[in-house]
């Protein structure tokens, strides 16, 4: 697809909805040919970016509800702009979860194509392996998880001080208490959904709940729903500080998880949303990775380290979600680390 061609075409269709493919390209004058606009046209509806309506010569096209949510975005380019330059949803969209995400599918055709067919070869792989060879992996991917989750929170331990840590009780010298703790509640909390694969189904706030216990024991941390403001760095989203409203929006993020078919769904939005509404006082944005691999564990997906992740580029990725609803770069994330894990381990 013509990247220059496709965002005049989106473009031409905002500012002039219910307009035909003939009309579309008129308007566009000499910069594409009639052939090109339709294919274009016919890739942005199956992208689920751009809705048709009527048949043959009478179809008209308008953006569709999911461009705001899945539409390219530049993030190198969006965040040029400083915090307080930038044009954002500053509060929490109450709309969201109930009257976009749930009548949306995150994927399109291809990535759907693309994603089945990597769960196809880790399925392969695992079926054979022995029980001691798929143990021995999932150890190394779970020490690797605990690791990259624990740094993005700002750990400084590496790689393999993590698995001296988490192999032999060894902790680093000259390095926070607190960082070992992190690391082994990451191992802990791991092995207990790789124990309980069906604690997640149907998701529950409880559930949820119990996963971040385990991430911030001995960190003085508060557990449970927050009763109080939280501020997010980087940014002038304001998540909710209601305790019935956090509750509210947990309830309806658990519904729309449990309503969809698709686990890789249930997953990524498990992923943003839970970071989205903040719901604990710390510790989020940990829970979300241990509960959305919860998730695809109890659905026999290949489960993610995020290994390989830029910490950056995965804030910015959470950012752009927080402020414009926006999830075509952290969906790209998580694609690309779900193809690193099927590729990497088992």
């Amino acid at each position: 697809m013509k990247t220059d061609t496709t965002d005049s075409i989106l473009a031409y269709i905002k500012d002039y909805p219910l307009k035909s493919s003939k009309q579309i390209h008129d308007g566009l004058g000499e910069s594409a040919g009639y052939a090109t606009v339709k294919r274009i046209l016919n890739k942005l509806c199956s992208d689920n970016l751009v809705s048709a309506a009527g048949k043959g010569k009478a179809t008209r096209y308008v953006v569709s509800p999911a461009y705001q949510l899945l539409h390219p975005i530049d993030i190198s380019h969006y965040f040029e702009k400083e915090q307080d330059e930038r044009q954002i949803n500053s509060s929490f969209n109450f709309t969201l979860i109930a009257d976009v995400l749930s009548q949306v599918k995150m994927f399109n055709v291809e990535e759907e194509q693309s994603i089945e067919a990597l769960q196809s070869k880790f399925t392969d792989n695992v079926s054979h392996l022995s029980s001691t060879e798929y143990n021995k992996e999932l150890e190394r991917l779970a020490i690797d998880l605990s690791w990259k989750s624990s740094q993005i929170e700002g750990n400084t331990y590496s790689l393999l001080e993590t698995e001296r840590l988490l192999k032999e009780k060894e902790t680093a010298a000259g390095k926070p208490k607190d960082d070992a703790i992190m690391l082994l509640n990451h191992k802990e909390a791991i092995n207990f959904i790789i124990e309980h694969p069906d604690y997640v189904i149907p998701l529950s706030i409880r559930a949820i709940e119990d996963i971040h216990s385990l991430l911030i024991k001995d960190l003085g941390v508060d557990r449970n729903i927050r009763q109080r403001r939280v501020g997010i760095s980087g940014t002038n989203y304001t998540p909710l500080d209601n305790e019935h409203q956090i509750r509210d929006a947990l309830n309806d993020m658990c519904a729309l998880v449990n309503s969809k078919q698709n686990a890789f769904e249930k997953a990524l939005l498990t992923l943003v949303l839970l970071s989205y509404i903040q719901t604990f006082a710390d510790g989020n944005k940990r829970t979300a990775r241990i509960v959305s691999n919860a998730l695809l564990i109890a659905y026999h997906y290949c489960p993610i380290s995020f290994r390989t992740v830029d910490s950056i580029e995965y804030k910015k990725a959470m950012l752009l979600f927080y402020e414009q609803n926006n999830i075509s770069a952290f969906k790209k994330i998580f694609i690309d680390q779900f193809e690193f894990a099927v590729n990497t381990y088992f």
